[in-house]
């Protein structure tokens, strides 16, 4: 008689080479409705924050969600308001993606993702209004607010854009801004250190990343291999007043691929609520 009990069906993701076939070894995952690293395909990675990471800023913060890791400091510095609003500051935005978080980036001038990423990112400050650049004039016409607000990736995993938004609205809460009046005599401004005020913080906004694949399987949080596997990317912003910001679709990668139709728009923008 035959004493060996006969071996269990071989898992058909585990007969796919991630390597060679990178695509059908994931396919194999979502047909189970899961992903290679765990996770339910609505399923986002956990979430670290870390405030005042940075001490010689003037607000800061560092996020990671899953390997993904973005550190954001904001410095204040004092200008002129522009004569077409003069009672109005500014807020600078800027995503830098150096080598040291990914292979895929390259030194020297910021790449078309990194421009990319600062442009959304300046996008969602004014739709969100998260700060109103009005707070930040301190005599109109004469004295205003920069605010350069500074994010780079330290490991890049995939889902940038939600990193960000955690990163800059942490720093940006995190933010004290130092007393400061023009002097009757000199017409000089004088800045008072031991007396600041933080940012009020008008609008909380958060993003939602997804991806598509084969124009079908809709995942959340993905990473940069689902990422680059992927068929089209979207990120949907919202408020704390469930108010729809920004839906942020890049183009396709590949001309061949269909665009998202607006029935499946809609559902990302009701998951991300």
């Amino acid at each position: 008689a035959n004493i060996y009990s006969p071996l269990p069906p071989f898992p058909v993701h585990l007969s796919t080479p991630r390597v060679a076939e990178p695509l059908e070894y994931h396919r194999s995952f979502l047909k189970e409705n899961c992903r290679p690293d765990g996770r339910e395909l609505s399923e986002f990675r956990t979430t670290t924050l870390n405030i005042g990471s940075i001490s010689t800023a003037d607000g800061s913060a560092l996020v990671k969600v899953g390997n993904t890791t973005v550190i954001c400091g904001i410095k204040a510095e004092l200008t002129n308001p522009t004569v077409e609003a003069p009672g109005k500051g500014y807020i600078v935005p800027n995503v830098d993606l150096p080598p040291l978080c990914s292979s895929q980036f390259r030194p020297g001038a910021p790449g078309e993702q990194a421009q990319a990423a600062s442009q959304f990112i300046a996008d969602v400050i004014e739709s969100s209004e998260v700060i109103q650049t009005e707070d930040l004039c301190i005599e109109r016409g004469k004295l205003c607010w920069v605010l350069y607000c500074d994010m780079m990736c330290l490991d890049y995993d995939g889902n940038l854009l939600d990193a960000c938004i955690i990163a800059l609205l942490a720093a940006l809460k995190n933010t004290q801004l130092p007393e400061v009046t023009i002097s009757t005599e000199t017409s000089s401004p004088e800045v008072n250190l031991e007396k600041r005020r933080r940012l009020h913080i008008h609008k909380h906004p958060v993003a939602a990343s997804f991806c598509v694949f084969d124009d079908s399987i809709l995942i959340v949080d993905p990473t940069a291999e689902e990422e680059s596997l992927s068929t089209a990317h979207i990120t949907v912003v919202t408020d704390d007043e469930e108010r729809l910001c920004i839906v942020h679709k890049p183009g396709q990668k590949q001309s061949s691929y269909s665009p998202l139709l607006m029935e499946r728009i809609l559902c990302i923008i009701q998951i991300s609520y």
